[in-house]
């Protein structure tokens, strides 16, 4: 069967229009920002000139604002400049809602109508499946791809790319980008922080979806980034199964396991899965997690935003004791 391929072109993504739509949701949330109301100051200005240099093909991506960020792990994150990241979101809007046609269901990263707590439903709902209601032992394999963001090989991900676009102005607009972040290791790496790079690494990371799902027929996977499960009876089918997805990940991808967050486990000896250990009929917040939960609310206020998000986590799990324990709010 032969793939789709991207249909609109390098005018629709650079039009004034799709540039003005993608100001507009890029907008959201950031209006206070002082880079976000000097560009606006002169947005009629700044957008010409933005549009004249990406119909010329004489535009420059700029460079990055680095910082540090525990989320809950150590991560360096890349701010791009307000036109570069209008630009990354006028892509985006085009190329996003082709791609993610393409993806697994299962797949539940930067996606809309996805995410962790759709992650959870699904692997709760797995569990049930495989183990016939918890009547047999259920294995879970658990992996994580090692420095993920920064081990993206670009040569690869433009193949794959050129398979599916075939407007070469668009293929180069995205060099640009992807290549705007230098990274320790010529060739590797996506800045964490840019729009485009959430996108770019589920493209990738769908190579391995397919293969799991189409050449293993695992019928029990699911994949949040860069961590994801594979689930069933057979033990020695799932070890199997990890020796097929290492030579993949590297021989196709050029990514490597964490030597240290590989696992298979029983689901009743607890698996630790997107923040949560997971038990057979219930599951209980990572330690790791509640630590962090706990210093954040340290000497807040129980209407704050901070709690308040906290609260919401908590409710999605076995976790009433927990929840008591932070800021009530004040009377």
């Amino acid at each position: 069967m032969s793939k789709s391929c991207f249909n609109h072109t390098y005018e629709d993504i650079i039009s004034p229009e799709n540039l003005l739509a993608a100001w507009r949701e890029f907008l959201k949330g950031k209006r206070s920002k002082q880079d976000v109301r000097e560009f606006q100051y002169k947005l009629f200005d700044n957008m010409v000139a933005l549009h004249e240099e990406l119909k010329s093909k004489t535009y420059v991506h700029g460079g990055y604002y680095a910082f540090n960020i525990s989320d809950p792990k150590p991560r360096n994150i890349h701010k791009a400049l307000v036109r570069d990241r209008l630009l990354h979101h006028a892509l985006y809007r085009k190329l996003y809602p082709f791609f993610d046609k393409t993806f697994i269901a299962h797949s539940y990263s930067c996606r809309k109508y996805k995410g962790t707590h759709r992650a959870i439903k699904a692997f709760q709902k797995y569990f049930a499946k495989a183990s016939c209601n918890n009547t047999k032992t259920l294995w879970v394999l658990k992996c994580d791809i090692r420095k993920f963001f920064a081990s993206v090989d670009q040569k690869i991900l433009y193949k794959i790319l050129d398979r599916r676009i075939p407007d070469t102005d668009i293929l180069c607009l995205v060099r640009r980008v992807v290549e705007s972040f230098h990274s320790t290791a010529p060739g590797k790496g996506l800045p964490l922080g840019n729009l485009t790079s959430q996108l770019l690494v589920n493209i990738y990371m769908n190579e391995f979806d397919q293969f799991v799902k189409h050449k293993l027929k695992v019928k029990y996977y699911i994949r949040y980034a860069d961590d994801f499960v594979f689930l069933s009876c057979d033990k020695k089918w799932l070890e199997d199964m990890l020796v097929q997805v290492r030579d993949f990940l590297w021989n196709e991808l050029r990514l490597t396991l964490h030597p240290n967050k590989v696992s298979i486990e029983t689901i009743s000896s607890g698996v630790d899965f997107l923040g949560w250990v997971h038990f057979p009929d219930h599951r209980v917040l990572r330690t790791s997690t509640k630590r962090r939960m706990f210093k954040c609310t340290h000497g807040l206020e129980g209407d704050s935003p901070t709690v308040q998000s906290y609260i919401g986590l908590l409710r999605h799990g076995n976790a009433y004791k927990l929840e008591q324990k932070l800021p009530k709010t004040q009377a």
